[in-house]
């Protein structure tokens, strides 16, 4: 008997997703030969999610956030409600395949995964959009923007530099000594990569699996429905916070001045001033950036890890040089 899994998606004005794709997470969870809940968490949608869901799919359980709250605490609200062993976490705008489980399960195996992704098409299958991600530094920035998968179909160390946040297959107990996704990053973006780089740092690793696939829907995601400029400032604020909680050493030291020159400086004198609040609201956050790094410290010290971001590039870039890889 495979683990049981919890599948677990936010929803935000999502009527139309869900009405096209539940039936496909309905289909591979049956397929997966496990027992399984679906979790549909609303965040203060105002189509008809809500209705929808509990006159079409009593045997979801159904969770309504009080108001609108961002991708972080929708997801923590529904792993928080989790009972199984695996946790999906799943967004509204991706179709699965009938046999999406399958090669997935063999990975929790192994004492030390934290999770697995699939292989995220294009709906018109046409390119990868999401494979197995290096990870390296960008000057003083940590990036992971380098996509590859192993040319061996079956090859079972794809090792990646975080999971996408739009389908997870993760360990739920790990999942939740990590405290799920940390909500610094309300209301989207860069949560995923925070989640695994925590995980990464306790030892856990981070899979890729090129046999299952899912199929992504295009600008179906709840940024879409956001001004784009809104958007640009939340996603650089994020990404400088991501730094401010794992760089260390003269990295972190020499950062500031990477982001003053290489991207404050030039954007704003292009007429980006969007930057510049992205900037001070990342200023704003810099107490919530030390209690993440701190309770980061405090889980590596409980799981006795000294890792750090060089020795997981170290592990990834190692993993790489003995495979035949494809770089997308």
């Amino acid at each position: 008997m495979q683990k049981s899994v919890s599948i677990v998606i936010p929803n935000y004005n999502g009527k139309h997703l869900l009405e096209k794709y539940l039936p496909s997470v309905f289909i591979a969870a049956q397929n997966a030969g496990t027992e399984f809940e679906i979790i549909v968490i609303d965040d203060g949608s105002k189509d008809d999610s809500i209705s929808f869901v509990q006159t079409n799919y009593p045997q979801i359980k159904l969770l309504v956030n009080d108001r609108n709250r961002g991708f972080s605490y929708t997801c923590n609200h529904g792993i928080g409600e989790a009972k199984h062993e695996l946790i999906l976490l799943l967004n509204s705008d991706v179709k699965l395949t009938p046999n999406y489980f399958e090669h997935q399960f063999k990975y929790f195996n192994k004492p030390d995964t934290f999770g697995v992704m699939a292989r995220i098409m294009s709906f018109d299958e046409s390119r990868i959009e999401d494979a197995a991600r290096l990870l390296y530094y960008g000057g003083c920035r940590i990036k992971a923007n380098k996509f590859y998968y192993s040319e061996n179909p079956t090859d079972e160390t794809v090792y990646t530099a975080y999971l996408s946040g739009a389908n997870a297959l993760v360990n739920a107990k790990k999942l939740k000594e990590l405290g799920g996704f940390d909500e610094i990053y309300s209301p989207f973006s860069s949560e995923d990569f925070d989640l695994s780089l925590r995980a990464w740092q306790l030892g856990w690793k981070c899979y890729y699996e090129h046999q299952s696939v899912c199929f992504h829907h295009v600008s179906g995601s709840t940024k879409t429905q956001i001004k784009s400029d809104f958007i640009k400032k939340i996603y650089y604020r994020n990404r400088y916070i991501l730094q401010g909680i794992h760089l260390h050493g003269a990295r972190k030291t020499l950062y500031p001045l990477q982001q003053i020159f290489t991207e404050l400086i030039p954007k704003l004198l292009t007429g980006k001033t969007w930057v510049w609040s992205s900037y001070r609201d990342y200023l704003a956050h810099k107490p919530q950036i030390l209690e993440s790094r701190k309770r980061l410290t405090v889980l590596k010290h409980k799981h006795q890890s000294l890792l750090k971001i060089d020795d997981v590039m170290q592990i990834i870039n190692q993993s790489v040089t003995a495979k035949k890889i494809k770089r997308l």
